[in-house]
C-alpha cells in the first residue's frame, strides 16, 4: 500500500469544499451533468483517502464506494456510501485496535462535510448480509476499492459474484420494483413526483443495469444494444433521457443547497429557469419543464418495459414460447399479445389499434409483449393524419370504447404508448400538463383517465358495493359509452386559454362527427362536455332547498337521460381530482339534487307546501319509532318558519325534535353532537338564545380544536332562539367521531354561556402548496332574486381559521347568517353564504362589508 500523507481534517474539509463549490460552480453553465458526478466521486475519494491516511487505518482493512458512489457517480448532495471491509481471520485484540481506527475515520469522514452511510464488517458478514437483503445485495454489486487492501477486496469481489443467481436477481428486483411503483400509485404523474423513486425514474433505469450486469449481458446501453437487447434507436432515447433525469436530480440538488429528489412545487419554477424555461402568457416556466419530465418518465417507463421482458426472455427461455395463435397477424405468448411478425403493423396499419381491441377480448391476456412494444414504439411516424382519418381505424377506436371489458387497461396501455396521443391530437397536447388550481392532483391526461376509470367501475359488478346508486344509475344507462366519450373530452381543452368547457365542445363535436356518431348520441356528449361543471356548481354553491333552483336546473337538463349522465359523470369527475376531495357530504349533495331534479322532470311541480308537509310527516314517524308522546313536537315546530322544513331533511328534523321538544324555552344552551349519518363527519346541533355574534363565536371554537365546517344550516326560531346545525370533520381523524361527540358539546356549551368579545383570529399556517400557487381572493355580495337575503360568495385559499375569520366580519356588522355552503377544493375552498342585516342595505356599508372580508381571507 503507498503512504499517503496525513493531512489536518480542517485542510482536507477546506480542500474538499473548495473543490466540490468549484465543480457546483462550473456545471451551471454546463449542459452535461456526467462530468460533474463523476468529478464529484473523485474529489470524494480524495477526500476519503486524506482521512484514511490521517487516522492511520491499518494495512489490513480496505475502503469500499458502494452504491451510486461505487459506480464513481455522485449528484452534488447524494449520501456517500461506504463499507469498511475487514478481514475475516484476526486476533481479537488486533480487531479491537483495527476497530478503533475505523471509528474515528467515519467521524473524521463526517467532519469533512461527506453525508455518510457506512458499513464495517468482514467479507463473510457481507456474504451473509447480501443473501439475506436484496438491497445489500444490489449495493455491493457495484463495489470499488477507494483504497486499503487490494487482495482483500479481490478476495471479497470473487466470493460476492459467486453467490450471484441471475434468475433470483431478477426475479427479487423486479418483486421490489413492483412494491415501489405502487407506494406512488404505479404512474409518473403525481404533480411533485420523485426523481429517483418514481415509476420512469432514474431507480427503473439502475434497475435494468443492475439486473442486466448480473446475468452478464452487459453494464451500460450500447453493451445491451450489441446483445440485441435493445435497439440503437432505444438505446439513443435511454441515454438522452437517462442524461436529462440525472441533471434534473442535480440541479435539484444545487438550488435547493441539500439532497432533495422530490421535485416539490417550491423549486419548480426555479429549477425550470435553470434549464432556460422561460415564462409565457400560456404557460409557466415550471409547467414547460414539468411536462418534458412526464415525457421523459412515460419514454423509460415504456422501454424499461421492453428490456424487462427481452431480458427475462434470455433468462427463462423455457416460459417465452407461443401459448396460442390469435389470428395471422397476432399470438399469445405466456399471457401477453404478440406481433406474428416484426413488420405486422408497417404493412397493416390498421393493426396498431386491432392491438387494443384483441387486448381487451381476449381472456388470459394481460398485456403486450416486448416484441410488440418495441413495434409500437418504431411505428409512431406511422400514425399521421391518414391513419387517424382511415375509417377502418375510426370503427376500430370505436369498437375499443364499446368493449364490456378492458377499457380502463386498454386507454392506459394507449396512452402508456402514445397511440392515444397519435390517434386524438388534442389529447397529446395535455400529456404531462400539469394543472395548479390546488384541486387537481394529477396531470389532465391522467386525471382524464382517472374519471374513465371511474365510470367503468360504476359499470362493473365486483365495484358495485363502493356508490351503490352510480352502479344502479350506470346499469339502466344505455348505450355507456356515450359517458366514456364524454369523459375523453371533458377537460381535453386544459391549458388552451379561454374557457375549456367550450372549447371542449368544439373538439368533442368534431370526433361524433368523424365517427358517425348519430345526433341524439353526439348531442348528448357535446352537452356533456359544456356542462361537466354544471351539476357540482349547483349541488355546492346554490339553496337546493329552494324549490326555485330545482326548477331552474331541470329547465338546463330537459330530460332523465341527460340528468343521469351528467351524475353518473359528475361523480366520476370529482373523485377523480384528489382523493382528498370527494366524500360523503358531497355525495348527498349531489344525488339530493339529483332525485329533487328526477321529480321535476317526472312531472311533479315543485310545490313548497306538499313538501313541507312531506317531510313533516317521514319526521313524525320516525319520532313515533323513538316513542316520542303524539303532538310533542308542536310547540317546537310552531317556532320554526317553512325554511327550516326545506333545509333539512326528515331524519334530521326527527332527531332535532326529539333533543329539543322539551327544551323550547330553555334559559341554558344545548349542544348535541352524534356522528354523522353520513359518515366521516360530526354533526352538531346548538340551541340557545340569539345574538350577533353566535355563528361567529360557534367557528371560534371548530376553528380553536381544529374542527372544520363542511356545512352550516341556522335557523333563527319566531321566539328568538337559533336553531343551528353544523357538519364539522378533522383533517387528521379517520375513525368514528362518537369519541369526541361528549367532548364538544361540554366545551361549547360552557362556551356559549360566556358572553366575551370574540378573540383574535388564529393565523394559521397556509399549506406549502397554497404558498407557491396562490389564487387571488374574491368576495361577490348581491341580493338573492327575491331581495328577501344577500347572497355572500367568498374564494380563497384553504387555511386554519378562515371561516371564523369571515364570520368574525359578518358579526362585528351585526350581520345575520341564515345559512352556509361551506366547499373545500383541495387547497382552496369556495364558500357561498345567505346572509341579512339592516345595514346590508346601505351601499357604503356593502363596500366596507367586503373590503374588510377581503382584507381578513387574504391575512
Amino acid at each position: 500500500m503507498s503512504v499517503i500523507t496525513a493531512a489536518p481534517c480542517e485542510t482536507l474539509r477546506a480542500a474538499y469544499k473548495a473543490a466540490k463549490a468549484a465543480l457546483i460552480q462550473r456545471f451551471q453553465t454546463a449542459s452535461n451533468v456526467e462530468p460533474l458526478m463523476h468529478a464529484l466521486a473523485r474529489a470524494t475519494d480524495d477526500a476519503l483517502k486524506g482521512a484514511w491516511a490521517a487516522c492511520e487505518v491499518p494495512d489490513s482493512a480496505a475502503l469500499v464506494a458502494v452504491g451510486g458512489y461505487g459506480r464513481g457517480e455522485l449528484a452534488p448532495y447524494s449520501d456517500v456510501d461506504i463499507l469498511v471491509l475487514l478481514p475475516d481471520a484476526a486476533p481479537q485484540s488486533d480487531i479491537t485496535v483495527l476497530n478503533g481506527h475505523v471509528e474515528r475515520f467515519i467521524g473524521m469522514a463526517w467532519d469533512l462535510g461527506l453525508d455518510i452511510g457506512s458499513s464495517v464488517r468482514s467479507v463473510a458478514q457481507c456474504i451473509a448480509e447480501a443473501g439475506n437483503d436484496i438491497t445489500v445485495q444490489t449495493s455491493l454489486l457495484e463495489a470499488q476499492r477507494i483504497c486499503g487492501d487490494a487482495p482483500l477486496f479481490q478476495r471479497f469481489s470473487k466470493r460476492y459474484h459467486e453467490t450471484l443467481g441471475p434468475r433470483a436477481f431478477f426475479q427479487a428486483k423486479v418483486l421490489e420494483m413492483r412494491q415501489r411503483h405502487a407506494k406512488f400509485q404505479d404512474t409518473p404523474y403525481s404533480l411533485e413526483p420523485n426523481i429517483k423513486e418514481s415509476p420512469g425514474g432514474l431507480r427503473d433505469l439502475q434497475l435494468i443495469l443492475w439486473i442486466a450486469r448480473v446475468a452478464g449481458f452487459g453494464s451500460n446501453w450500447r453493451e445491451l444494444d450489441t446483445r440485441g437487447l435493445i435497439t440503437e434507436r432505444e438505446a439513443r432515447e435511454l441515454r438522452r433521457n437517462e442524461g436529462f433525469l440525472k441533471a434534473l436530480r442535480a440541479r435539484l440538488h444545487v438550488i435547493a443547497k441539500r439532497r432533495q429528489d422530490i421535485l416539490v412545487f417550491d423549486l419548480q419554477t426555479s429549477l425550470a429557469e435553470s434549464f432556460g424555461f422561460e415564462a409565457t402568457a400560456a404557460k409557466r416556466a415550471s409547467e414547460q419543464l414539468m411536462r418534458r419530465y412526464y415525457w421523459a418518465a412515460k419514454a423509460v417507463t415504456q422501454l424499461a418495459t421492453i428490456l424487462i421482458q427481452n431480458i427475462e426472455a434470455q433468462l427463462f427461455p423455457s416460459t417465452s414460447g407461443i401459448t396460442r395463435v390469435i389470428n395471422g397477424r397476432f399470438v399469445e405468448k405466456q399471457g401477453m399479445l404478440e406481433i406474428a411478425r416484426d413488420d405486422v403493423f408497417e404493412r397493416e396499419l390498421h393493426a396498431i389499434l386491432e392491438a387494443f381491441l384483441l387486448y381487451e377480448q381476449t381472456r388470459g391476456v394481460k398485456g403486450f409483449s416486448a416484441r410488440t412494444l418495441r413495434a409500437i414504439y418504431n411505428a409512431c411516424d406511422l400514425m399521421d393524419r391518414d391513419w387517424r382519418r382511415d375509417p377502418e381505424n375510426r370503427r376500430l377506436f370505436m369498437e375499443i370504447l364499446k368493449q364490456p371489458e378492458g377499457i380502463t387497461h386498454a386507454f392506459r396501455l394507449m396512452n402508456q404508448t402514445s397511440v392515444l396521443g397519435r390517434y386524438l391530437l388534442n389529447f397529446r397536447r395535455i400529456v404531462g400538463q400539469m394543472q395548479h388550481d390546488l384541486y387537481h392532483v394529477y396531470t389532465v391526461d391522467q386525471h382524464i383517465l382517472m374519471v374513465l376509470r371511474n365510470l367503468r367501475r360504476f359499470a362493473i359488478a365486483e365495484h358495485a358495493h363502493e356508490y351503490p346508486f352510480c352502479s344502479q344509475l350506470m346499469g339502466n344507462f344505455e348505450r355507456p359509452w356515450v359517458l366514456y366519450v364524454a369523459a375523453l373530452f371533458h377537460d381535453i381543452a386544459k391549458g388552451r386559454g379561454g374557457d375549456h368547457s367550450t372549447l371542449g365542445m368544439v373538439d368533442a363535436r368534431r370526433f361524433c362527427r368523424e365517427h358517425d356518431i348519430g345526433q341524439e348520441n353526439a348531442e348528448l356528449i357535446v352537452w356533456l362536455v359544456q356542462q361537466h361543471l354544471t351539476m357540482s356548481q349547483v349541488a355546492q354553491k346554490q339553496d337546493t332547498s329552494d324549490p326555485g333552483v330545482i326548477k331552474q336546473f331541470a329547465s338546463i337538463v330537459r330530460t332523465e337521460r341527460r340528468l343521469t349522465a351528467l351524475y353518473l359523470l359528475t361523480v366520476a369527475d370529482i373523485r377523480g381530482t384528489s382523493p382528498k376531495v370527494w366524500n360523503n357530504w358531497k355525495g348527498k349533495l349531489l344525488e339530493d339534487l339529483f332525485r329533487a331534479t328526477q321529480a321535476v322532470l317526472g312531472g311533479a311541480e315543485p310545490d313548497t307546501h306538499s313538501e313541507l308537509k312531506s317531510r313533516q310527516e317521514a319526521a313524525l314517524a320516525l319520532l313515533r319509532l323513538k316513542t316520542v308522546p303524539e303532538h310533542a313536537q308542536k310547540r317546537l315546530w310552531d317556532q320554526l318558519d317553512v325554511g327550516y322544513f326545506l333545509r333539512h331533511d326528515p331524519a334530521d328534523i326527527a332527531w332535532q325534535t326529539r333533543v329539543l321538544y322539551r327544551h323550547v324555552e330553555s334559559g341554558e344552551p344545548i349542544v348535541r353532537a352524534r356522528p354523522s349519518p353520513i359518515g366521516a363527519a360530526l354533526q352538531v346541533l346548538v340551541y340557545v338564545k340569539d345574538r350577533p355574534d353566535l355563528f361567529a363565536g360557534i367557528c371560534a371554537y371548530f376553528d380553536k380544536n381544529g374542527l372544520s365546517v363542511l356545512d352550516a344550516r341556522v335557523t333563527k326560531t319566531r321566539h328568538g332562539y337559533a336553531l343551528d346545525n353544523f357538519l364539522v370533520a378533522h383533517p387528521d381523524h379517520d375513525g368514528s367521531y362518537r369519541d369526541i361527540a361528549n367532548l364538544v358539546e361540554q366545551q361549547l356549551t360552557a362556551l356559549l354561556r360566556d358572553e366575551r368579545i370574540l378573540p383574535e383570529p388564529s393565523k394559521g399556517r397556509v399549506s406549502r402548496l397554497v404558498r407557491t400557487f396562490p389564487i387571488t381572493p374574491r368576495v361577490d355580495l348581491r341580493p338573492d332574486d327575491r331581495g328577501q337575503y344577500y347572497i355572500l360568495s367568498v374564494s380563497a385559499n384553504d387555511r386554519q381559521g378562515l371561516l371564523y375569520s369571515i364570520a368574525r366580519v359578518l358579526a362585528q356588522h351585526r350581520i345575520g347568517v341564515q345559512a352556509a355552503r361551506v366547499n373545500t377544493l383541495g387547497e382552496r375552498v369556495e364558500d357561498v353564504f345567505l346572509i341579512d342585516g339592516k345595514s346590508l342595505s346601505n351601499n357604503r356599508t356593502q363596500i366596507q362589508v367586503a373590503t374588510e372580508l377581503l382584507r381578513a381571507i387574504a391575512a
